[in-house]
């Protein structure tokens, strides 16, 4: 699963904005869909492209699938564009529209059983490979083993390993360190007798009493940083399921789900529970996709007209490649013409079984579009899966693009520090900054991760679809990535590590750009005119 945190690093830069929304941050709310001339933001344009080129226009409904990790589907502002099997009876425990699936009414759940249980947690892909292949493995050498490839990719497999479980038990404190905080905060809270103090009353505290001083110093250090003990806490907790769940040989999320997840032959199995134990994660990238319009309510999605079928097949760990194919398939077949996928790993040990259902998106004339992932690195050089691309190097499908996350000014930080990019492929950049959206029990909150800014492309797909139906998959791939905003600015190139050297924006993609609506509706405008 791509997560949003990839290091403490990271960790600084996400929560420091999420956390500290200012009044002005919140007039911004909406700043994905704002526009770079008119409101000094780099959004993508969606409202300047609402009002100048699509008012009046007559729209058809664009059924877009959401695979994820499950969706909030009766928050207040998406029930409304939840897409609905009409073909399907609910309740009656009947296959009625005949597609394999009972009861799949809103989408489908890869990853659960008939019995209405779901996996929430699991491992990571490397995990799962350390696990099958270090007993075969272990001791020996390259010249002693018959399989040369498979080898190479265990000493690989064990160098990953290794290095993040023993990063993720070095950090294994950071729970205990916001614990401790909140006991400074209150400390401090009661020699001030206030609930609120700013860096310059902590600075004024180190005569005070050793106790409040000390704890004053704690706490000053980590707001210097923008991280209350909250998100050290939240952050603690993350590391704890790591070690409990993604890094732990001892554990198989799997069994309930009762298949062979190395066997693609059943692709009937599952529940229609698409919410599951966890729906954030996917509840936001459904929010800006099509958070409904112009309601008073929450945020505003890219897409007006647009219905989101949800497919669940992220667990809290690494998704297994059978289901994303299986997903895939359910949403190729079921209706979508755009498929949003904001979610990625390392290794991909089945990688044939998205191979082979790939080819439908050629057949059906669907768009898929794919998060670049957040580990900072270059995607030419480590790939980071799902991926189009073929064992001959050669793309299985054009019907796809790649999107890493930039954030709101034209400036040194528009890379996001988190993203993945590439030359080859990283087709182009979206908000996935500071991106405001939606949450599970109708509430809203800040997240930021290229899962944001696929779904910013997936969403403008969708409004593509709705007003040039008469428009290919290819064809709306070609309007976005011919009209991104260019930005041939020098930025910080992406590393986990801090500040990094200084690039070109332009070469950290395919298109050297940041996605713009306006400006792919008029290139639609031109390619639908020369159909004619």
């Amino acid at each position: 699963m791509i997560r949003i945190l990839t290091s403490l690093a990271i960790l600084f830069c996400v929560f420091s904005s999420a956390f500290t929304q200012t009044q002005d941050q919140k007039k911004l709310n909406n700043w994905y869909n704002k526009d770079l001339q008119l409101d000094k933001v780099l959004g993508v344009s969606t409202e300047k492209a609402y009002k100048e080129l699509l008012k009046n226009k007559k729209s058809q409904t664009v059924i877009v699938a959401v695979i994820d990790g499950g969706t909030d589907i009766m928050h207040e502002d998406l029930k409304e564009n939840i897409w609905v099997n009409a073909d399907e009876i609910p309740g009656n425990g009947i296959d009625d529209d005949k597609n394999g699936y009972i009861d799949d009414i809103h989408g489908w759940n890869f990853i659960g059983n008939a019995k209405g249980e779901n996996v929430d947690k699991d491992n990571l892909e490397v995990t799962r490979l350390y696990k099958e292949l270090d007993p075969k493995y272990r001791g020996k050498d390259k010249s002693s083993v018959a399989d040369k490839e498979e080898f190479e990719l265990y000493q690989k497999v064990k160098e990953v390993y290794n290095e993040k479980s023993q990063e993720s038990q070095a950090n294994i404190g950071m729970a205990q360190s916001g614990r401790e905080l909140k006991v400074a905060d209150s400390i401090v809270k009661a020699y001030l007798k206030k609930q609120d103090y700013s860096i310059k009353d902590l600075k004024k505290l180190n005569k005070a009493p050793a106790a409040v001083a000390e704890s004053a110093e704690k706490l000053r250090v980590w707001q210097l940083f923008g991280i209350s003990a909250d998100d050290l806490i939240a952050y603690g907790d993350e590391i704890n399921s790591e070690l409990t769940y993604h890094y732990n040989l001892d554990f198989d999320g799997r069994e309930i789900v009762g298949d062979d997840y190395k066997d693609n032959s059943n692709r009937f199995y599952g529940n229609n529970d698409v919410t599951g134990p966890e729906p954030a994660h996917g509840t936001f990238v459904a929010g800006e996709i099509g958070a409904v319009r112009n309601n008073g309510k929450g945020v505003d999605g890219i897409a007006s007209d647009v219905k989101l079928m949800i497919i669940r097949v992220v667990p809290d760990g690494d998704e297994r490649d059978k289901d994303v194919a299986n997903g895939i398939r359910y949403a190729i077949e079921n209706g979508a013409k755009v498929i949003n996928m904001s979610f990625g790993k390392a290794f991909s040990p089945q990688k044939k079984f998205v191979d082979e259902v790939l080819p439908l998106a050629d057949k059906y004339d669907v768009l898929l579009v794919h998060a670049a992932g957040n580990d900072a690195e270059n995607n030419d050089l480590v790939a980071n899966y799902p991926t189009h691309i073929g064992a001959d190097g050669k793309p299985i499908t054009n019907n796809w693009l790649t999107v890493g996350a930039s954030s709101m000014k034209v400036d040194d930080d528009l890379a996001a520090n988190f993203s993945n990019y590439g030359t080859k492929t990283v087709d182009l950049f979206a908000p996935g900054v500071d991106l405001w959206g939606t949450k599970p029990g109708n509430r809203y909150g800040a997240f930021s991760g290229t899962s944001m800014a696929s779904p910013v492309v997936a969403g403008m797909a969708a409004v593509i679809r709705s007003y040039y139906p008469q428009l290919s998959a290819s064809e709306v791939k070609e309007a976005i990535m011919k009209s991104v905003t260019s930005v041939d600015q020098m930025v910080q190139k992406p590393t986990e590590a801090g500040k990094g050297e200084r690039v070109s924006f332009s070469t950290l993609s395919v298109s050297g750009g940041v996605a713009n609506l306006y400006n792919a509706l008029l290139i639609a405008e031109q390619i639908a005119a020369a159909k004619k």
